[in-house]
């Protein structure tokens, strides 16, 4: 039985971080297309 104070695996403290750092970078990736004009692939030189 795993330890109820783990903070790695498929436990609500690590999805709930996940979640919140996913959701940045989706915020982080539209405001940097709407800044530079370029779609993500486009910036990195594969568009």
């Amino acid at each position: 039985m795993a330890d109820s104070n783990t903070r790695f695996g498929f436990v609500a403290f690590a999805e709930t971080w996940n979640g919140r750092l996913a959701m940045m970078g989706f915020v982080i990736g539209l405001a940097t297309e709407l800044l530079t004009g370029q779609g993500i692939l486009g910036q990195i030189g594969l568009g």
